[in-house]
C-alpha cells in the first residue's frame, strides 16, 4: 500500500508542477515544493506573494493534533477486536499526518512567507457535501482534481458531469491505494465517492435548496450524517484487517 501510495503521490505531484510549468520561482523553492510539501497547489507555493505567519495558537493546535494521532495509535494496540483496533489506528494515522504533521509543515512554510495552506480545514464544520470536499477535506487533492479533471470536463460537458467526473476520479485513485493492495472490497471506494457526487448535485438542486441540504444545521446534518453512514465503503474491512492492522502490529513490535 505504501509503495503504491508513494508512486501515486509522486506522479500527481509531478503533474501538478508540470501543470503550472514550475512558475517563476527559484530552484530551491521548486525543490521544496516537490519534496518538502504535500500540497498540490504549485501556483500558490511558488508565488512571490508573501503570506502572514501563523499564530502561536495555530502552532499549538497543530502540535496537539500530532500528539493526538500518536495517542490513538498507542490506544489501538490495546483494543480488540482487530477491526476496531484497525479503525482506531487508521484515525490515528490521519490525525498524525494530515491533521498534525502536515499542519505543522504548513505553519513552517507560512512562517517563512510561503503560501502553503493547511490541507485540512476544520472538516467537522462543513455544512454541505460540496463544501466538505471542496474547502475542508484534503485541499491538496481538491486542487489537483479541480485543475486536471473538473475544469476540462466543465468546459465540454457542463457542471453536473464535471462534479461526477471529479468524484469518479477520486474513486479510481482510492481503489488503487486501498482495495488493490488489500486484495478485496473492490468497487466500494468508487461507490462511496459516487454517492458523495450525487449528494453534492442533490443539495444544489431545487429540491435540495428547498430542504436546506447545503447550508446551516440541516446542511451540516446531511453532510456529516452521510459521511458517517458511508465511510465504511471507503475503508472496507479487507483494507482495515489486511493493511492497517498488520501495519499497526509492525509499528508495535519493537515496543512489545
Amino acid at each position: 500500500m505504501w509503495a503504491i501510495a508513494v508512486v501515486m503521490f509522486a506522479v500527481l505531484k509531478a503533474a501538478s508542477f508540470w501543470w503550472e510549468r514550475g512558475g517563476p520561482a527559484s530552484s530551491p523553492r521548486k525543490l521544496a515544493y516537490l519534496f518538502l510539501w504535500p500540497g498540490m497547489d504549485a501556483r500558490a507555493f511558488l508565488s512571490a506573494k508573501e503570506v502572514p505567519p501563523p499564530s502561536s495558537r495555530e502552532w499549538l493546535a497543530a502540535g496537539f493534533k500530532t500528539v493526538l494521532g500518536i495517542v490513538l495509535l498507542v490506544l489501538a494496540t490495546r483494543l480488540e477486536p482487530p477491526l476496531l483496533s484497525g479503525w482506531c489506528a487508521m484515525v490515528g494515522i490521519i490525525f498524525l499526518l494530515h491533521f498534525g504533521a502536515f499542519h505543522l509543515l504548513s505553519c513552517f512554510w507560512r512562517s517563512r512567507g510561503i503560501d502553503a495552506v493547511p490541507l485540512m480545514n476544520r472538516p467537522l464544520l462543513a455544512t454541505s457535501v460540496s463544501g466538505f470536499w471542496g474547502r475542508h477535506w484534503n485541499i491538496a487533492f481538491r486542487d489537483l482534481t479541480h485543475r486536471m479533471v473538473f475544469k476540462p470536463v466543465l468546459r465540454r460537458h457542463g457542471g453536473s458531469a464535471a462534479v461526477l467526473a471529479g468524484f469518479l476520479f477520486s474513486g479510481i485513485l482510492h481503489e488503487l491505494a486501498i482495495t488493490v493492495p488489500a486484495g478485496g472490497g473492490y468497487g466500494l471506494p468508487t461507490v462511496f465517492f459516487m454517492i458523495q457526487g450525487v449528494a453534492a448535485l442533490v443539495e444544489r438542486s431545487a429540491f435540495g435548496k428547498r430542504c436546506g441540504l447545503g447550508a446551516s444545521f440541516r446542511g451540516w446534518t446531511f453532510t456529516q450524517g452521510l459521511l458517517a453512514l458511508t465511510v465504511a465503503l471507503l475503508f472496507p474491512p479487507p483494507f482495515v484487517l489486511r493493511i492497517i492492522y498488520p501495519f499497526l502490529e509492525f509499528l508495535h513490535r519493537p515496543f512489545a
